[in-house]
C-alpha cells in the first residue's frame, strides 16, 4: 500500500508525516563573535609577527611595504601559528576569548592537519575575493566557504 493510501485510510496520522528527520548539522557560532575573535587573533598573533618582520628583519616600514615577499611570509607565519592552534586545541586565543571552538563535522572533535591547512588557504582565498567573505550573511546556517569546503564548523563552547 502506498503512503498516500495509508494517510487517507487513517492508518498514519498526518502529524507523523509532517515531521522532518532530525537535523544533525551543527549550529555555527554567531558572526559577530567570529569577527571579534578574528580581530583578537590579528592583534595578538599577527601584530607581533609584523613588528618583528618590519623592524628586526627589515629596515623599517618602507622596506616592508615595498616587499610583497615580506607580506606573504608574514601571512604564512601567521597561518602556521593559527593551524597549530586549530590542531592542538581547536581554539585560537580569539576563539578562547569568545568561547568558540573549531570542530570537524564528522568527528565532533578537533580538525586534522589536512583540514586545517585547507581551511587556512580557503580563508586566504575568500579574503582576497571579498565576495566569498559575505557568504555567511546569506546562508541560513551562517557557514563560511572555509566551513563548507573543509567540513568543519565554528561552534560556541559550552
Amino acid at each position: 500500500m502506498s503512503r498516500w493510501r495509508d494517510i487517507k485510510q487513517g492508518n498514519i496520522k498526518e502529524e507523523e508525516t509532517s515531521k522532518t528527520p532530525e537535523d544533525n548539522s551543527l549550529t555555527s557560532a554567531p558572526i559577530p563573535s567570529r569577527i571579534k575573535a578574528f580581530l583578537v587573533d590579528m592583534f595578538m598573533i599577527m601584530m607581533p609577527i609584523m613588528y618583528v618582520t618590519t623592524y628586526l628583519i627589515m629596515d623599517g616600514k618602507d622596506d616592508f611595504q615595498s616587499s610583497q615577499e615580506a607580506r606573504w611570509i608574514t601571512a604564512g607565519v601567521f597561518g602556521l601559528i593559527i593551524i597549530v592552534f586549530w590542531i592542538a586545541k581547536g581554539q585560537t586565543p580569539g576563539y578562547k576569548a569568545y568561547s568558540l571552538k573549531l570542530i570537524d563535522n564528522n568527528t565532533k572533535n578537533k580538525i586534522s592537519l589536512g583540514k586545517a591547512i585547507l581551511r587556512y588557504f580557503l580563508f586566504l582565498f575568500s579574503a582576497t575575493t571579498i565576495l566569498l567573505a559575505f557568504i555567511p550573511f546569506f546562508r541560513k546556517d551562517k557557514k563560511t566557504i572555509q566551513d563548507i569546503l573543509s567540513n568543519s564548523t565554528v561552534v560556541e563552547e559550552k
